[in-house]
């Protein structure tokens, strides 16, 4: 997918869809004034014929609704080309399902699998492993053992242990969901093997991990600010500091995150540098942060409720009929496993499809992407 220039996009000239009207007078002799070009935000209005130099200004014709006349939106493949509504963004994530389902689900669904598999290997060993120092340092509080306080608390520390494994699969996940779905915009495919082959995915992780790091130490300074005033005996301002400290560092996180949100499909599409990606959208986000904000808060929304549905009815027949509350038995691992697998691979295919939906709408309103991609369709077609 080309890119048109950062600052400068220079939008084509307004050619006629329909040619000369057959009635019209001939042009006047001498030099024709070329035609208007059509100005940023303008996409899809016709230019009256006077700017052509066709002769006197013919009205549009007029949409049987009273509104000005539009042509029909080039649409190659999941959307069509123009700037997009919710829906049809919401509609277009599942389009890209249905147009490449081999990498959009069953590439996905073998990363997961194998990174559910890691996390649920390490859970169990880790909870293993803590079982006597855990039930030692618990035994004043569940003496018995019948509360499983020690099992759930392995469960919960085998379970952060682990976690940098499905993190690590759904943002190498994300940027070769978003590979795909830019192609099948263009209404083409890539194999599983093409996707694969693609270098700029491990760009995508490191800037998660960088992005981790900065969150982190974010809460270190909070942390170590609360514990700095408890041991000087101010209990109080270390209460207010924590409280207002985690305020912040909450609404920074969805400023960050939101600011952020083009990064992964910059860093796969464009070509360029790593922090020139960065950057670039960065600038992207200005002017459309309440959009993608609302719209990431909706999807996520969504596929958290449809997780829940996937992953809470099994965690309760592990609970209640297998009789593990902290599903550490085998049964308990390999159904929970399962379930999380479908949950994940749904979640973050669709999330990462949505994403890259964005980040091609934003281009289409502000540097008329649409145009260079309906052009790229035609050729190819």
């Amino acid at each position: 997918m080309t890119s048109p220039h950062d600052d400068a996009p220079r939008p084509p000239a307004w050619v006629s869809p329909t040619g000369a009207p057959p009635s019209a007078p001939p042009p006047p002799a001498g030099p024709v004034p070329p035609a208007a070009p059509v100005p940023p935000g303008s996409w899809g209005q016709p230019v009256p014929p006077a700017a052509t130099g066709w002769g006197p200004a013919v009205p549009p014709p007029v949409a049987p609704s009273g509104g000005p006349w539009r042509p029909p939106a080039l649409q190659p493949g999941i959307i069509p080309l123009r700037p997009l509504g919710l829906g049809e963004i919401l509609d277009g994530a599942f389009r890209a399902v249905r147009a490449n389902p081999r990498v959009m689900f069953g590439l996905a669904a073998a990363v997961v699998t194998i990174a559910v598999v890691l996390q649920q290997l390490t859970r169990w060993y880790v909870t293993g492993l803590l079982a006597d120092s855990t039930n030692r340092f618990l035994e004043d509080a569940d003496p018995t053992g019948e509360l499983g306080m020690a099992d759930q608390f392995g469960a919960m520390v085998g379970s952060v242990i682990s976690l940098p494994f499905t993190q690590i699969a759904t943002t190498v996940l994300t940027g070769l969901v978003i590979l795909s779905v830019s192609r099948s915009v263009l209404g083409q495919t890539i194999t599983i093997g093409q996707a694969l082959r693609t270098s700029r995915v491990w760009w995508v992780l490191g800037f998660t991990v960088l992005a981790g790091v900065a969150q982190l130490l974010g809460i270190s300074v909070v942390a170590g600010a609360v514990l700095l005033l408890v041991r000087q005996n101010q209990v109080g301002a270390a209460v207010a500091v924590g409280l207002l400290g985690l305020l912040a560092l909450f609404v920074l996180l969805f400023w960050f995150s939101t600011r952020t949100l083009l990064v992964p499909p910059a860093l796969m599409l464009e070509g360029k540098g790593f922090w020139r990606s960065v950057g670039r959208a960065w600038r992207l986000t200005r002017g459309s942060f309440w959009r993608l904000l609302g719209t990431y808060l909706l999807v996520s929304l969504i596929v958290g409720f449809v997780s829940n549905v996937i992953v809470f009815p099994v965690s309760m027949f592990s609970a209640l009929i297998l009789q593990d509350p902290a599903g550490t038995s085998f049964a308990s691992i390999v159904l929970v496993g399962i379930a999380n697998v479908v949950a994940l691979t749904l979640a973050t295919t669709y999330l990462a499809a949505v994403v890259a939906l964005l980040y091609i709408d934003v281009r289409m309103r502000r540097e008329g992407l649409d145009i260079e991609l309906a052009r790229a369709a035609q050729a190819a077609g």
